[in-house]
């Protein structure tokens, strides 16, 4: 399987987008950009607008890059961008049980994904929004994906992401 180098990675919350891009950057030698990382200040404080679209340019500026996140408003850029466009399309019950045990295992730290000084936490407005996922963004993303030109890999199961990756790391290994 091809894929090129500018990436993106969609999904809900707790559909594995920072852990399918960490695995695929590892594999390919092509740096991550965290999305929350550039969405989020220290304290859980937004990034304003205008700032965050000129992070995010910048961001997608570059030769190559693995950018995972969903973010709406923001889509426009990262997928103009983009050569190859990943959908992890989980269903909003695996993606809550993941969101909550990985807040859980990670309550009150730092994850690699996540701003500075934005300790990992659950709250009901999160919870909904995993929950509201497939009703609010889902067919949104997927109407412009259809419509973007762009390489698209659909991952509907853990068993298609592991193909996925078992097929990524075979292409390396054959080169």
């Amino acid at each position: 399987m091809h894929i090129g180098k500018r990436i993106a990675i969609l999904g809900s919350s707790g559909s594995g987008k920072s852990t399918l891009a960490t695995k695929l950057s590892k594999i390919t030698g092509i740096p991550v950009i965290h999305m929350d990382r550039l969405f989020w200040n220290p304290g859980w404080v937004q990034t304003p607008k205008d700032e965050m679209f000129n992070k995010v340019h910048e961001a997608v500026s570059g030769e190559s890059w693995i950018i995972d996140g969903t973010y709406l408003n923001s889509l426009d850029i990262r997928q103009e961008q983009a050569d190859t466009i990943i959908y992890i399309d989980f269903n909003r019950y695996l993606c809550l049980y993941r969101a909550l045990k990985r807040g859980i295992k990670n309550y009150g730290k730092t994850r690699y994904d996540l701003g500075e000084g934005c300790p990992d936490k659950i709250d009901w407005p999160f919870i909904k929004w995993i929950w509201g996922y497939p009703k609010h963004s889902r067919n949104i993303i997927l109407d412009s994906i259809h419509q973007s030109g762009k390489t698209v890999v659909y991952l509907k199961s853990r068993k298609d992401v592991a193909r996925f990756i078992d097929d990524m790391e075979s292409c390396k290994s054959a080169k």
